[in-house]
């Protein structure tokens, strides 16, 4: 019933009325010019050892070299909620500049290209391991993240922003300082820029628009930004502004691809190069993040020409001024926009119904066959005689129940993925499914083990008495009751389960392999909108609030007994006897 609620809501909506998609490219009328306070910045842009001085001609390429884990396929780790840089835009297609302009390097050279969302804290990391071949997410190439994985020349670079609120007196970066709340993405260059140039202790934040909503709201007082993300979300009455921009020095935005692939390294330089002298780079750099290059940058080998490109100082300085944070929604419109946008609700709903809802539940009815098997076998071994079963089945135990759940997923899929990738095609959803199912088992194993442990010893002497083995007893007298006495728990450990599916996008899933929360997730980061993700949640609480109240039926069951038959002599006509 609670579904169909949901559902009921699905009405299409006019495009027009729709908000706007922040997944599309700004065009060149959106450019910007170099900063005024850029001049200020210490060091040099592109003062670096790394670029390399030439590259071979793409022709000269040997693709069956490249060591890729799908041959003539480039298996792309992204991310969907950046744009403009790295996004799904409203057709479900991973966009943005860098997989554009990734997607172009690939062809120079041949190669298909599979996108697959993942979130940026672990991306690095699975590029080290061989999940992906290349990494594409404005990943800026420094010494310390140059220890995990190679990088290929620069094809952009990095501005700062520092976004405040209307009324803040912060106009610099060195104006921060203890005692502020400064939000940064972890795992970004901004987080490392916050951490080891300021000196101070970020608050840190999973993704651009959730820093964005806590600044907006007055829980922030400021953020340290990408420039291209910043600019794209703060829009005209937001209740901030961009009070300053600096560059990144001595690094580049580059691929990331495992430490020692050289040829790959190479093969992506020469795409690079041949990508920027036919015109392409320009032309989308022109589209989705137009702004002047920094003086002395420039992308690609030494060796590639300076791209051509307009000038997009002249077209900013044309552009009408664009004021931010002049007219402050009140605090009831902020939350109508951000939580209950109902053109939003009834975008999202479909993309949930028919992507989100099935992989939800197919990731937590696998995740929970798993761990019944395997908590059931850990519960009896745990109350075996012994210790050579009790021992293993207590550290099993420990081990899946002490570690956090993101952690464990992260260690099987990464872990086990190089090592199964033949039998699992590289998939990581088998791994995810597997994750959820050995983590259940930990905690359904100790379910068991509590229920089987409550039966009365006597009826285990009475089984005995009958004639039963050990193993005859446990089987058909003190394990059915065991398990019939905490089948209310076992069904709030499965309300836990669906909610830890949302999990497993750490791991890296397809477009269409996304479960609720990122289908909601990734709907927020295309319209600057909370609503999706409200709508994913009401997804949630229409499967989660009927197995809540089946939890409470059960329960009174088990109080109250089964009821009896009626008694066929009592409700027999009096003076009448039955035969």
């Amino acid at each position: 019933m609670a579904l169909g609620a949901v559902a009921a809501l699905v009405v299409p909506a006019p495009r027009a009325h729709a908000a706007p998609d922040q997944c599309v490219p700004p065009g060149v009328h959106s450019a910007s010019a170099v900063p005024a306070n850029l001049a200020a910045t210490p060091g040099e842009p592109h003062r670096d050892t790394h670029t390399t001085a030439t590259t071979v001609p793409v022709g000269d390429v040997d693709v069956a070299a490249l060591g890729l884990a799908t041959p003539g396929t480039l298996t792309v780790g992204s991310l969907s909620d950046a744009p403009p840089t790295s996004c799904i835009d409203g057709t479900g297609r991973f966009t943005g500049f860098d997989d554009e302009l990734l997607r172009a390097v690939a062809a120079k050279l041949g190669l298909r290209v599979a996108f697959v969302g993942t979130d940026f804290a672990g991306l690095l990391a699975q590029v080290a391991a061989g999940r992906f071949d290349v990494g594409s997410a404005s990943i800026a190439a420094t010494e310390a993240r140059r220890r995990t994985v190679g990088f290929t020349n620069g094809y952009d670079f990095g501005y700062y922003a520092l976004v405040v609120p209307p009324d803040s007196a912060l106009t610099a970066m060195d104006e921060l300082g203890p005692g502020q709340r400064i939000g940064v993405v972890q795992g970004t260059i901004q987080d490392a820029y916050v951490v080891d140039t300021l000196g101070l202790a970020p608050v840190k934040f999973p993704d651009f628009n959730t820093v964005y909503a806590a600044l907006k709201t007055g829980q922030l007082d400021a953020w340290v930004a990408p420039a291209q993300q910043a600019g794209q979300l703060v829009r005209p009455g937001d209740p901030a502004v961009i009070a300053a921009t600096t560059v990144s020095v001595d690094t580049f935005v580059a691929w990331a691809v495992a430490p020692g692939n050289r040829p790959l390294i190479d093969a992506l330089n020469a795409g690079l190069d041949a990508v920027i002298a036919d015109g392409t780079w320009a032309r989308l750099y022109a589209d989705w993040v137009p702004r002047e290059l920094p003086p002395g940058w420039r992308p690609g080998s030494r060796a590639a020409a300076a791209p051509q490109l307009p000038d997009f100082a002249a077209i900013a300085a044309a552009r009408p001024h664009r004021e931010t944070g002049a007219a402050a929604p009140s605090t009831l419109r902020q939350l109508r926009d951000s939580f209950f946008d109902w053109r939003l609700y009834r975008e999202a709903i479909p993309v949930l119904l028919r992507t989100g809802l099935p992989n939800t539940l197919l990731l937590t009815g696998a995740a929970a066959v798993i761990g019944l098997v395997l908590g059931l076998v850990l519960a009896l071994a745990a109350i075996a005689r012994t210790r050579w079963l009790r021992w293993p089945a207590r550290v099993y135990t420990d081990i899946f129940r002490g570690l956090p759940e993101v952690v464990i997923i992260l260690l099987i899929g990464l872990g086990l993925g190089p090592v199964v990738g033949g039998v699992t095609n590289h998939n990581p959803y088998p791994l995810g499914i597997l994750a959820l199912g050995l983590m259940a088992a930990a905690y359904i194993g100790e379910i068991f083990r509590s229920g089987i442990q409550s039966v009365e010893p006597g009826q285990m002497e009475a089984a005995r008495a009958l004639g039963f083995g050990y193993p005859g007893a446990m089987r058909f007298v003190v394990v059915p009751q065991g398990i019939r006495r905490v089948l209310p728990a076992l069904v709030n450990q499965f309300i836990a389960l669906l909610k830890a599916s949302a999990l497993v996008y750490f791991l890296g899933l397809l477009i269409e392999q996304r479960e609720l929360f990122q289908v909601g997730r990734d709907l927020n980061a295309q319209t600057g909108s909370l609503s999706p993700l409200v709508a994913a949640g009401l997804f949630y609480l229409a499967l989660t609030i009927p197995l809540t109240h089946l939890v409470n039926v059960i329960d009174a069951r088990m109080r109250r007994g089964r009821p009896r038959a009626p008694d066929p002599v009592a409700l027999a006509p009096a003076g009448q006897e039955m035969t």
